[in-house]
């Protein structure tokens, strides 16, 4: 499929998905959210899709942010349907989405880039990469969850005084604090996103996708992580996977997984 804004090309079992607005340091508008949505929609129900990985054009940015022409003169309303919409059709979405996906996240990741990489079930980032949520500075607050998954991942504290102060990261930092679990020079980065894809792809995907949802279990309001724990390691039972891969085991071979 063709898009606009973006670039989406599946080889060998991973779909990369690359921003492309170099010339606005890849910024998410409504469009590029929009297909965005589309491209990971379509990679999910890919069957041979078994690992996605999110990154930007160019050396400079990841994303440097939202495009803030779209909505300088919106009222409350507006604002609210703004984040609203945002959260259900990407940031949301590509959160709880079954196929795993991982941010490679070159240069600037400010903003809405740092919630869409945070949204991704992890990130590994080049070592000129800066990160942030500059928000407050504009007189407003993060609305694609950068409040609620920035404190998840690097604490309360820091994430306060980074929203607070809206200041930068660099690499260095976000790999001690956590927010990124890999840091490798420019050049080495897709390479180092597609290894560790080449790891997760030899495992189940059908157990990789009840993980995704036990572990983000732990993070949503009203709900007990170890009872989905519970339910999905159960549902394991019953899958192609699981007898093939203690069959695997116990025939001391290679498994072969089909994602059933």
């Amino acid at each position: 499929m063709n898009y606009e804004n973006i670039l989406s090309e599946s080889t060998n079992g991973i779909t990369t998905i690359t921003i492309n607005r170099p010339t606005k340091l890849n910024a998410l508008n409504k469009a590029t959210i929009e297909e965005l949505h589309n491209a990971f929609k379509v990679a999910n129900i890919d069957a041979t899709t078994k690992v996605i990985i999110l990154t930007g054009s160019g050396t400079k940015a990841f994303v440097a942010g939202a495009d803030i022409s779209e909505f300088a003169d919106f009222n409350v309303e507006n604002g609210g349907k703004l984040a609203a919409k945002g959260q259900e059709i990407l940031f949301d979405f590509v959160e709880n989405l079954e196929t795993p996906v991982i941010a490679a996240v070159n240069g600037f990741a400010l903003g809405g880039g740092l919630e869409l990489a945070m949204s991704a079930h992890f990130r590994v980032a080049s070592d000129n990469a800066k990160m942030g949520l500059p928000e407050t500075s504009l007189g407003v607050i993060p609305g694609y969850g950068g409040t609620q998954r920035l404190p998840q991942l690097i604490g309360k504290g820091r994430a306060m005084e980074l929203v607070m102060t809206a200041g930068m990261l660099d690499a260095p930092t976000a790999l001690d604090y956590g927010l990124v679990n890999h840091v490798v020079t420019q050049e080495e980065l897709l390479p180092l996103a597609e290894k560790i894809a080449s790891k997760i792809k030899r495992n189940s995907s059908v157990a990789i996708g009840k993980a995704i949802k036990a572990i983000n279990a732990n993070y949503k309001d009203g709900i007990n992580g170890f009872n989905i724990e519970i339910e999905e390691f159960g549902a394991c039972f019953g899958t192609a996977d699981f007898k093939e891969g203690t069959s695997a085991f116990l025939e001391k071979r290679k498994a072969d997984f089909k994602g059933e």
